[in-house]
């Protein structure tokens, strides 16, 4: 077998030794060519070029989930073909790796490696469902390209406290889960629109959902975690199935603490629930619109400000080892 190895030098969680050794590892199984990205988008690149050539027939993606996220965006550059692109395999080297850890994977590198690698020997993998956003048509933001994610994306509350973690890691801050709940703090007492909200979700022939202050967008369960904690913010959410929200249309500071507890204590059963919480399952094509500038992040990935991102959740896109 011919695979693309994809190493991101600043994966959090793991040292040069360690790639090192799981390089070595994955090459006594297979014909490995293993490459060190070396800017923003070069893992989306390098798999863009797997995908079109003849021969490769797995890229490994040893990194977070943003080194996961680009990987895919370059497998899927020309579509979804499940039986013609190269099998993804993921082996977790970030903070959180909510990717890896939803698919059952080990949230250590060494340990998963080894299941990889038995993976492979047995032949185990799935289809995944993903999910694509792109500008919406007839809007300001219509000429964004589309976007691939694996996990998770947000318009609003949760992706302002993603650029504002990406903002302290510039400075030098390590990624920690004490990093993002001060982040939260700090964006909820900066959140101009926690009372009255700009968010409206439309969806073919259903009446809109409107005034959210919040929207995430989940493509699996969990959404993430703190720590070793899974956090379900859409306990259905599920790669065999279309995209879940959940929204809420209120973020005083006594609703902050009741969802927050909420989402705290959440389990695969349930949620966070309430009057101000809309909660909908398995949807194919939506959209979400604001009435001012929002931030938009995709898998962990600030992108800036949107008013208008369309969505679609695409069941079978990407054959994954595991």
């Amino acid at each position: 077998m011919r695979a693309l190895l994809v190493v991101n030098p600043a994966a959090t969680t793991t040292s040069a030794r360690t790639r090192d050794v799981l390089t070595h590892a994955l090459a006594s199984e297979m014909k490995l060519e293993a490459v060190t990205t070396e800017y923003r988008g070069h893992a989306r690149d390098l798999a863009r070029q797997a995908a079109e050539s003849k021969d490769i027939e797995l890229v490994v993606a040893l990194g977070g989930d943003g080194t996961v996220n680009e990987v895919v965006n370059g497998l899927l550059h020309n579509g979804p073909d499940p039986d013609r692109l190269p099998r993804l395999a993921v082996v977790p080297g970030g903070s959180t790796n909510v990717f890896a850890r939803a698919l059952g994977l080990p949230n250590d590198a060494v340990e998963a490696t080894g299941v990889l690698l038995d993976a492979l020997r047995e032949d185990r993998e799935r289809t995944v469902g993903l999910g694509v956003a792109r500008g919406t048509p007839g809007t300001e933001d219509e000429s964004v390209p589309e976007r691939w994610f694996t996990f998770c994306a947000g318009l609003g509350f949760d992706a302002g406290v993603v650029g504002r973690v990406e903002q302290q890691r510039e400075r030098g801050r390590k990624s920690t889960h004490s990093l993002y709940l001060r982040q939260v703090a700090r964006q909820f007492l900066g959140e101009a629109n926690r009372r009255h909200g700009t968010i409206t979700l439309e969806q073919p022939g259903v009446d809109p959902v409107t005034d959210l202050v919040l929207s995430i967008v989940c493509n699996t369960s969990p959404w993430t975690y703190l720590g070793n904690r899974p956090v379900y913010a859409s306990p259905k959410a599920s790669f065999d199935t279309g995209l879940d929200v959940l929204g809420l249309s209120r973020m005083s500071t006594g609703s902050v603490a009741r969802y927050g507890t909420q989402l705290l204590t959440s389990s695969p059963e349930r949620g966070p629930h309430g009057r101000h919480v809309t909660s909908l399952h398995d949807l194919t094509d939506f959209t979400l619109h604001s009435k001012v500038p929002l931030p938009l992040q995709m898998d962990g990935d600030h992108l800036g400000l949107r008013t208008s991102v369309a969505f679609t959740g695409v069941r079978r896109a990407l054959r994954v080892i595991v």
